[in-house]
């Protein structure tokens, strides 16, 4: 296995870092969106500021995404448990003004090279929507 570094489109928010940082550096916003989370999908989540558990359709067994470190304003780091392979990943802002930020995730993985190519390109996908829909959250009305 090697480890691979993937990397999403730069995203532009009409907000500021600190804004941003304030909503996704505590877990616990999670709670406000739950129940747009598919139930097919996820269930069983159990929400803390720094981690969440679940249980994930596919995996047959509970994950949990944790808070490693928060850069204030710049970077949260999370790391993932319970999945079979060494993952984690980070958002990063870079405001430009008040009322600009800028948006890139980043996800480091030991996939196995037998499975690389099979979601590489899915992969690059879930981490460019996820930019999308990072870069048009609500985050003034979360204050």
């Amino acid at each position: 296995m090697s480890e691979t570094k993937y990397e999403s489109k730069i995203t532009s928010a009409p907000c500021s870092a600190q804004q941003i940082y304030r909503v996704l550096s505590n877990m616990q916003n999670l709670e406000r969106v739950k129940d747009m989370i598919p139930q097919d999908k996820i269930q069983e989540m159990e929400i803390e500021p720094d981690r969440v558990r679940m249980k994930v359709d596919g995996l047959g067994q509970k994950i949990t995404i944790v808070i490693v470190d928060r850069i204030e304003n710049d970077t949260i780091k999370f790391g993932a448990e319970g999945v079979p392979m060494d993952a984690n990943f980070w958002i990063q802002m870079k405001e430009v003004n008040p009322t600009d930020t800028r948006i890139k995730l980043t996800v480091k993985a030991d996939i196995p090279m037998m499975f690389k190519f099979m979601i590489e390109k899915k992969l690059q996908q879930g981490l460019d929507q996820a930019a999308d829909m990072l870069a048009q959250f609500p985050y003034a009305m979360w204050q």
